[in-house]
């Protein structure tokens, strides 16, 4: 029975598509690149059938192609990607967490984003524009530093110990001289940010970039997002703090709002 059911889904199927799909995969385990006759050997179709695929898939920014001709995965796979909430039941978080952001922004002036932690690492999932002079930019479908900025350290924080002992054991880049790099040092920031239920950057990504970070819970308790406001450095600390309590109250407000 099931080989016919099998059967039968196979006749409703593309082919080019599963072609496609073979490409996109062939891709996914070359993180260097691969060129058109790599590809051709690797999937065993014709070289004018694969640059067909991939010139495609090229006009859609889902690969793109380097200046040696290697071909990668794109960026509008990041963008797809986020919007698929990582292990928050069935809700759309970032559909969900937007008004939260728009009026994040709205009275601060500053962008804010929603940013949660996947098996590659940080994500920004969404995102509002601030409309404030020298706001910066924000965009979904970003990566960011597993261990240097805000949000990043506050996913880290609420991991369990066996979890995060992972994500430590990789190596901690040094992006600027305030990132921290040093596990057993990183892994006492973590405890302190959980302990005080905020996390700030002071300029760990980017020298002249600030952030300060809150967590968003689920009903049950559990960490699924970090709301964050990234700013220039050389606030005030009365805009610091207000900046800081924002984010704190649209991630408590989020929180509260979370589905059952």
């Amino acid at each position: 029975m099931d080989q016919m059911s099998d059967s039968g889904a196979a006749k409703h199927t593309i082919p080019v598509i599963d072609r496609m799909m073979d490409v996109l995969a062939a891709l996914e385990r070359r993180p260097n690149g691969v060129n058109i006759r790599d590809l051709t050997t690797l999937l065993g179709l014709p070289r004018t059938t694969i640059y067909r695929i991939v010139n495609t898939l090229q006009g859609h920014d889902m690969v793109r192609r380097d200046d040696t001709g290697a071909y990668h995965l794109g960026r509008r796979l990041l963008k797809l990607a986020s919007h698929v909430a990582a292990g928050v039941s069935d809700i759309d978080l970032a559909a969900f967490s937007q008004p939260y952001l728009d009026k994040l922004s709205a009275e601060l002036g500053e962008g804010s984003k929603l940013s949660v932690l996947d098996p590659e690492g940080i994500l920004v999932l969404s995102a509002s524009q601030g409309r404030r002079e020298y706001a910066l930019t924000v965009a979904p479908g970003q990566r960011m530093p597993i261990h240097a900025g805000a949000a990043s350290k506050m996913l880290l924080a609420h991991l369990p110990p066996e979890e995060l002992a992972t994500w430590l054991a990789k190596p901690l880049i040094a992006y600027t001289s305030k990132s921290i790099t040093d596990p057993k040092r990183l892994g006492t920031e973590l405890a302190r940010i959980k302990r005080l239920g905020w996390a700030q950057d002071r300029g760990e990504n980017a020298p002249s970039i600030h952030a300060f970070a809150a967590p968003v819970f689920d009903k049950s308790g559990k960490l699924v997002a970090a709301i964050s406001v990234p700013f220039l450095a050389g606030a005030e600390p009365s805009r610091m703090e207000e900046i800081r309590v924002a984010a704190i109250d649209a991630a408590r407000a989020m929180s509260e709002a979370m589905p059952v």
